[in-house]
């Protein structure tokens, strides 16, 4: 992947109106992306259609879209781009769902790459994400934090430069997210 400082000089040139900048920052940020996509596929269900190129795509698309964002660095890229990914994985889950009658079926979701949010091995990404939700309306900084360590990938470091606040504030936060959501999703 390519340099940070790179990433996020090619992210300002965009946000200032030069459209070849993102066509430059694709073949840097690509193969994160995938690798982020390639993830969150493995935690879903074996009969999963969407394939991660598929879900690389889609998150593109959305990202070129993104016309209010006013790009700072590579962690707030990362950060929306898993956003994006996330909204993606859930609406082909409700798609899904709907196509199977009631929805029967569950969309499971492995967090142990996200340092065991709860003990459960695998939890139903659509209760996840209405969690999420859930969490957001108590707490918008600690639904941000999950969404950016969980499906964004990011360091603690980096979570505390994408939302502006101190890194004891992220792990604090991070702790109660995770017991919240733990006790929400058992």
């Amino acid at each position: 992947m390519g340099q940070p400082e790179s990433v996020t000089k090619l992210l300002l040139d965009w946000n200032a109106g030069d459209k070849a900048a993102l066509n430059q920052l694709m073949p840097l940020v690509y193969d994160e992306l995938r690798r982020l996509a390639s993830s969150y596929l493995r935690r879903e269900r074996a009969d999963h259609t969407l394939q991660p190129t598929a879900l690389v795509n889609e998150a593109y698309l959305r990202l070129i879209d993104q016309a209010n964002v006013r790009w700072q660095n590579r962690a707030q890229f990362f950060g929306i781009a898993a956003n994006l990914m996330r909204q993606i994985l859930v609406d082909h889950a409700r798609q899904h769902n709907a196509e199977k009658r009631g929805g029967a079926d569950q969309h499971k979701l492995s967090l142990t790459h996200a340092e065991r949010i709860i003990e459960q091995p695998e939890i139903d990404l659509l209760a996840l994400n209405e969690a999420l939700e859930e969490l957001a309306q108590m707490d918008s900084q600690q639904a941000r934090i999950v969404e950016l360590k969980f499906f964004g990938g990011l360091t603690i470091e980096e979570t505390a430069e994408v939302m502006n606040i101190s890194h004891a504030t992220i792990e604090r936060d991070w702790k109660l997210a995770r017991a919240w959501l733990r006790r929400e999703l058992s």
